[in-house]
């Protein structure tokens, strides 16, 4: 296996949410994909007197971005979601692979995929871990489930179910599929023209079926939701994650809390008007997105209060430039504005993202096992959630896949 030493750097990680102290004057030790020694520069050269150097000229080193909410295949209403829903399957898996490449380039070396068109998401997968295309590694639900007429039903990115059996098949085709995790809607959203946000979509015995099927073979259910109705009884019933959670009260964030019920927010999708406009999304989802959005932030603040563990997810695709930087940082950066702080949003974009996914002996850390998924910046991102718009080196399994100082060389 090949080594070679990254020095010049100070290393931090999520775990400064925790009291770990930053490593300065640091170096890490990469032997074939994983990281081998991680600690100051001197222990580690003597671990490894010969390996090749890479200096990273003083930059911060930490984990690669892990964004818990993408879709490479999203098709929101308007022009630009019908060219999408209009590829053939060979359009849409290069299309996918390319929005792969730039993810990665941005700086997210994980994701995880919660609704992604006609299988496509597993062929992309097979092919990232085949070393045939760039991209991070891939966690994916397949298709989401959703009642006949719910939310996002009209694309190949969900399946149509009704009553417990049928959501209960649902679960099974996408394990036999190769699901990482199941995807459910259980209400309405912003995307949805004949529905509102708070139009509840499944009923209990449609989500107990959905929970204790993906329950038995090991797998996590994570649910698109918005009203603090539904979403309560969902907890109660046992569910591991909520998407958005646009109207939240303090009570059913206190409740997922004590239920141990993640959630990924989504902050950008009610604030991204420009987005919107590139793709020609009309005027009714525009209204009732942006319209939702001071609702939005308080309900993010009332599960920032319960202590409900919170995760980066951006919505929009990862890579998507928006605002001066990619969509997975300007989401970060709303995350750690609006109560999370600095240090937190580093755990929400790296740790608890590994810990949800049972990865944490694999990603989300620099330390010695895990994969050596790395990323630099020159900015300290304990100080501020911005250095993150100065990512200029990204690493994925020991391989650099991005040096900005090399290109101008």
């Amino acid at each position: 296996m090949h080594e070679v030493v990254i020095v010049n750097c100070t290393v931090v990680d999520g775990r400064a949410a925790e009291g770990a102290a930053p490593l300065h004057d640091a170096a890490v030790l990469v032997r074939g994909e994983r990281v081998a020694a991680a600690g100051p520069r001197a222990d580690v050269l003597r671990t490894a007197p010969d390996a090749p150097r890479i200096d990273l000229g003083g930059a911060h080193l930490t984990p690669g971005l892990v964004n818990m909410h993408t879709h490479l295949s999203l098709s929101l209403p308007g022009a630009g979601g019908e060219a999408v829903k209009a590829m053939g399957p060979h359009d849409l898996a290069l299309y996918m692979a390319g929005g792969a490449r730039r993810t990665l380039e941005c700086g997210v070396t994980t994701v995880r995929c919660v609704a992604e068109k006609d299988g496509a998401d597993f062929a992309l997968r097979r092919a990232i871990e085949a070393g045939q295309v760039a991209g991070p590694r891939l966690y994916t639900a397949g298709r989401a489930l959703v009642s006949t007429g719910g939310h996002g039903h009209e694309g190949g990115d969900t399946l149509e179910c009704d009553g417990a059996d049928g959501f209960r098949r649902g679960v099974r085709s996408q394990l036999k599929a190769g699901a990482d995790l199941i995807k459910v809607m259980i209400s309405g959203g912003i995307a949805g023209e004949h529905e509102r946000i708070d139009t509840p979509q499944l009923f209990g015995d449609e989500l107990a079926a959905v929970l204790d099927t993906a329950h038995a073979w090991g797998r996590k259910v994570t649910a698109h939701a918005g009203p603090a109705a539904v979403i309560a009884a969902a907890v109660e019933l046992g569910l591991d994650c909520v998407e958005h959670g646009y109207e939240l009260t303090p009570q059913v964030a206190a409740a997922m809390a004590g239920q141990g019920t993640a959630l990924v927010p989504t902050l950008l999708v009610t604030r991204c008007k420009e987005f919107f406009d590139q793709l020609g999304v009309p005027e009714w989802m525009q209204c009732r997105a942006l319209g939702a959005g001071p609702r939005h932030l308080e309900s993010y603040a009332m599960a920032l209060a319960a202590g409900v563990t919170v995760m980066l997810g951006s919505d929009m695709p990862p890579f998507w430039p928006f605002e001066g930087t990619s969509a997975t940082v300007r989401e970060l950066e709303h995350m750690s504005e609006g109560g999370l702080g600095p240090a937190g949003a580093l755990r929400a974009a790296t740790l608890d993202p590994a810990r949800w996914l049972g990865a944490e002996a694999d990603i989300g850390t620099v330390q010695p096992g895990r994969y050596a998924d790395l990323i630099a910046m020159d900015g300290d991102p304990l100080a501020g959630t911005a250095a993150f718009r100065g990512i200029r080196w990204v690493m994925k399994g020991g391989t650099v896949v991005r040096d900005d100082r090399a290109t101008r060389r």
